[in-house]
């Protein structure tokens, strides 16, 4: 079975509706909501009603919803997480930020996709979920989990803190990440469903960011917090190897939906300073190598090829998902090198368009601000090399740290 790594036709309908959107809607906002921090861009709304819509319909699935793993017939297959993908790369050529604000395609409703039942997926169809992973002690080691969730007859009582939540304070639910028995380490972290209003859930504060300023990024506190059994997702049980596996197969779905994002803001950039260097009467000669040409033609093809790499490395993690092949090397391999080459290209955008690039006049400088967290959430640069390692050397978490 082969890969064809080149953009399938069936999706230009969904890509061009989404480089439409990115058009029209995000990139004229964007500056506007960037200066408004935490105000919800209300635009959205319409938008959020459209795509609904769409997925509704069943001719299609887009965005963090659409990462769900589907069993097929042994052919050679792009469904709906390359769907998702692209539509999320050229939403993102529009405004990173304005994609994490969309209601119900949060990173947690990625998450419910990724893993769970047909009775809780047409449950929290409706939802708009957010992630909570990450606590005040400790950040990409996701096996260092403290919050608890305590099983007490009908309903698991969660307990614990959660920061860095993206959509945290808009979201109608949140996935929490806790251990239902820390006795037996990592195995007993579950995700389960808590939605908003739940008594003992406290939205405590919104932090102030260096980028994706119009994304709304919250501290949540949960304190006896009830929620039905039914709300976990996956299985009750502890499994020595399989239990915290099957949690982590939602990054294998998600890292590829990150890594696309790092690839469509990056090109965002990479199209601006093609337009700037035409404009200052700068040829880029494909044909050419990079010796002869002017210095900064030589930065763009240098900076075209960086791109392509993590392009084609998402491409291929994204078409492992559709056809039910394990990717998790190569969904750690996409999300290491989408993040580096989205913050490389952009930051090198501002330098070589100077005074404009750092200037508000131009997107530029708002785009290398946003890259950054595309290299950090998800799993930082250093644990996507680290599971790369891991995986390429056959060594266990134990190991090699």
């Amino acid at each position: 079975m082969s890969i064809n790594l080149e953009m399938p036709k069936k999706f230009d309908m969904v890509v061009n509706q989404a480089h439409q959107v990115s058009t029209e809607i995000f990139r004229p906002i964007s500056r506007k909501y960037d200066r408004a921090e935490h105000e919800y861009p209300k635009e959205l709304d319409m938008l959020a009603s459209l795509i609904d819509g769409m997925n509704a319909s069943g001719e299609t699935n887009t965005g963090a919803r659409g990462v769900r793993r589907k069993t097929g017939d042994g052919g050679n297959a792009n469904g709906s997480n390359m769907s998702g993908v692209l539509s999320i790369m050229e939403a993102c050529w529009g405004d990173v930020a304005m994609v994490l604000s969309m209601p119900r395609q949060g990173l947690g409703n990625a998450a419910i996709a990724s893993v769970a039942n047909d009775e809780q997926l047409a449950r929290f169809d409706k939802l708009w979920a957010s992630m909570a992973i990450t606590e005040p002690g400790f950040g990409s080691d996701s096996a260092a989990v403290t919050a608890t969730a305590v099983l007490d007859g009908d309903s698991y009582v969660i307990n614990g803190e959660k920061i860095f939540v993206t959509a945290g304070g808009r979201c109608d639910a949140v996935v929490v990440w806790a251990s239902i028995d820390r006795s037996k380490g990592r195995a007993a972290i579950k995700s389960f469903v808590v939605e908003k209003g739940t008594p003992g859930m406290e939205v405590e504060r919104l932090e102030h960011k260096l980028g994706i300023r119009a994304s709304d990024t919250a501290t949540i506190r949960f304190t006896d917090c009830r929620v039905p059994k039914q709300n976990l997702l996956g299985s009750a049980e502890v499994e020595d190897e399989q239990g915290f596996a099957g949690v982590m197969q939602t990054f294998d779905n998600t890292r590829p939906l990150v890594a696309g994002m790092a690839v469509g803001c990056a090109r965002a950039a990479l199209d601006e300073m093609e337009d700037l260097l035409k404009q200052a009467g700068v040829t880029v000669d494909y044909d050419k190598p990079a010796y002869a040409q002017q210095a900064a033609a030589a930065a763009y093809l240098q900076m075209e090829a960086d791109w392509e790499a993590a392009y084609l490395l998402t491409m291929e993690a994204t078409w492992m998902a559709d056809n039910n092949k394990p990717n998790s090397l190569q969904a750690s391999m996409a999300k290491a090198k989408a993040g580096r080459a989205g913050v490389d290209i952009t930051l090198r955008c501002v330098e070589l368009a100077g005074a404009l690039g750092y200037s508000e006049n131009s997107l530029l400088e708002k785009w290398g601000r946003d890259s950054k967290i595309l290299d950090i959430f998800e799993g930082t640069q250093q644990i996507q090399q680290l599971i790369v390692a891991r995986r390429l050397l056959n060594k266990t978490s134990a190991e090699l740290k």
